[in-house]
C-alpha cells in the first residue's frame, strides 16, 4: 500500500456546510395542494380547504428560507 499524503490525514474541511432547519411546512404544503387538487374533482368545499392549507403553508415556507438565506455569510 502506498503512503498517503499529509500523513494519512484528512484535510480540514474548507467551508462550513449549510443545512435548513427542520420543518413542517413541506408536508403541510404537499397536504394543501393534495386536498385543493382532489376537491376539484370531489367538491369545491375540499378545494377551498385545500387552498386554504397550502397558501399560509407556502407564504410562511418562503418567509422561513428568506431569514435562513439572509444570515448566511455574504461569500456563501
Amino acid at each position: 500500500m502506498a503512503a498517503e499524503p499529509n500523513g494519512g490525514g484528512v484535510p480540514p474541511p474548507s467551508e462550513e456546510v449549510h443545512l435548513p432547519e427542520p420543518s413542517y411546512l413541506p408536508a403541510l404544503t404537499a397536504l394543501g395542494l393534495t386536498l385543493a387538487i382532489t376537491g376539484v374533482v370531489l367538491s369545491w368545499i375540499i378545494c377551498g380547504i385545500g387552498v386554504a392549507i397550502a397558501v399560509p403553508a407556502i407564504v410562511r415556507w418562503v418567509r422561513q428560507t428568506r431569514e435562513e438565506m439572509a444570515e448566511l455569510p455574504l461569500e456563501h
